[in-house]
């Protein structure tokens, strides 16, 4: 829960472009976290990824 300032909980005190602000760069942050997890995580056959890594090696 958020810390209050008399009776009231900060995030109320916060004006309308600094809350869009906080909502923008949550989500940026999110869609960064999930493109490197796709990009870990992606399907891939059996030694494939043993096969790219030799040739990454080789070149």
């Amino acid at each position: 829960m958020t810390s209050k300032i008399g009776s009231k909980h900060i995030a109320q005190h916060r004006g309308k472009k600094e809350r869009q602000e906080i909502k923008r760069t949550n989500v940026a942050r999110e869609a960064i976290r999930q493109a490197e997890a796709r990009a870990k995580y992606r399907n891939q056959p059996k030694g494939m990824r043993a096969r790219d890594e030799a040739q990454a090696v080789a070149a």
